[in-house]
């Protein structure tokens, strides 16, 4: 395949020499309806470095890129800054080819790729803070302990001004172009803010401290090369602000509402409760299951200040779909939301109690009793779900 792709230049002495994968629409629960991009760096210094590999069903790919730049062969050192699959998948039979000098990760990272490939002594661990001397160039390695994974690092590359940031900053898109630059902010904002929430959301107070230490350290950033999608050179103290605000949970007068149904009932009680949270003048999302997906729900989360949650009532339980976004969005664990519960039944009921209790284990602050409507809702059951939306709208209006 050598010649099939090209490597783009970044810098004097950087290359990216990633794979697209144009296909891929789930990504371990998440929806990526635009494909995402496994992105890898080559570092033309003394010591020629490749920063991070590919999913292994992309070796060829990115081998082919490398190939446009140098024999890859001459590779003296691999970094690999997160050990999941998408990004080290390929690793093993990139240092049978290659026999780098060193292959550095962090100490979790060290520990990781040994269990997942049983690579003994073939990764050295890389102290915190540690330096990578390349001769005419230097790599500085910072922990960034569960962004997302207990392994991941970050790596900054002193003379290029490039922060390689892992997972941190990234976002499933399939890039036609590499630079944020040639895409549309509303796109960028939309795509990062998908994947802070259904990636990073669990870890807000940890990327907080990440921020703060990132921009203690008195570094100049000319750009951040993610693991996915583009790498930033516009818009770096956006994407800083972005995540700085996301993870202090910065919530607008929103409310999201999720449900599933089974004959209609449910979605007629969404749709009065959605009517009466707008004339109380609360942005309302309203996403029923089937058509929206779990990883959507969490991404209207991100900036919301209610989550109300809405199933039939089948065997006893609430509905499998429902059962499937709560259990996702209860791993994400938003933080600072009202909730309420509501459903139809036939003859027993227990989707509203059921709901209302894991609402309570999510630590989400109910507004009051859920509605329940028995079979068909008549027009006094839609007016009195109208009117719950209005009084949410006013408590969320009040926070």
């Amino acid at each position: 395949m050598n010649g099939a792709f090209k490597a783009v230049q970044l810098t004097d002495t950087v290359y990216w020499v990633g794979a697209v994968d144009w296909n891929i629409r789930n990504f371990h629960g998440y929806a990526t309806d635009r494909g995402t991009t496994y992105n890898a760096f080559l570092v033309m210094a003394d010591t020629i470095t490749l920063i991070d590999t590919v999913k292994e069903p992309f070796i060829d790919e990115m081998m082919s890129r490398i190939a446009s730049v140098i024999e890859p062969s001459k590779i003296d050192c691999i970094v690999s800054n997160h050990s999941e699959m998408d990004h080290s998948g390929s690793l093993p039979t990139v240092i049978e080819a290659v026999k780098p000098g060193a292959v550095f990760a962090s100490a979790m990272g060290q520990k990781a790729l040994e269990a997942h490939f049983h690579t003994a002594d073939l990764v050295t661990e890389i102290a915190d803070g540690g330096e990578i001397d390349l001769g005419n160039m230097t790599i500085t390695c910072y922990e960034t302990r569960m962004l997302h994974w207990p392994d991941s690092m970050v790596s900054y590359l002193h003379e290029e001004k490039i922060l390689f940031s892992q997972d941190a900053f990234g976002m499933h898109l399939a890039l036609h172009e590499l630079f944020d630059d040639s895409y549309p902010l509303w796109l960028l904002e939309h795509e990062a803010a998908k994947y802070y929430a259904n990636i990073l959301m669990p870890f807000s107070h940890l990327v907080l401290k990440a921020l703060e230490r990132i921009t203690g350290l008195g570094i100049e950033i000319d750009l951040i090369a993610p693991d996915h999608g583009p790498v930033w050179r516009k818009n770096i103290e956006w994407i800083l602000g972005r995540y700085g605000a996301w993870a202090r949970r910065e919530p607008k007068n929103k409310a999201v509402i999720f449900y599933d149904t089974m004959w209609g009932s449910t979605d007629l009680m969404a749709r009065s409760i959605a009517d009466g949270l707008r004339e109380g003048g609360t942005e309302v999302a309203v996403l029923k299951l089937g058509s929206a997906h779990r990883s959507d729900i969490a991404t209207e989360l991100l900036d919301a200040s209610a989550v109300i949650v809405g199933s039939p009532t089948i065997n006893n339980q609430i509905f499998p779909t429902v059962a499937d976004a709560l259990t996702y969005i209860k791993g994400l664990k938003p933080k600072g939301l009202v909730g309420m519960a509501f459903g139809s039944y036939g003859w027993s009921g227990e989707s509203v109690k059921h709901l209302e209790a894991t609402l309570g284990e999510m630590k989400i602050d109910l507004a009051g009793e859920g509605i329940r409507v028995k079979y068909v809702p008549t027009a006094g059951d839609l007016a009195a779900c109208r009117a719950r939306g209005i009084e949410l709208a006013a408590r969320i209006s009040r926070k």
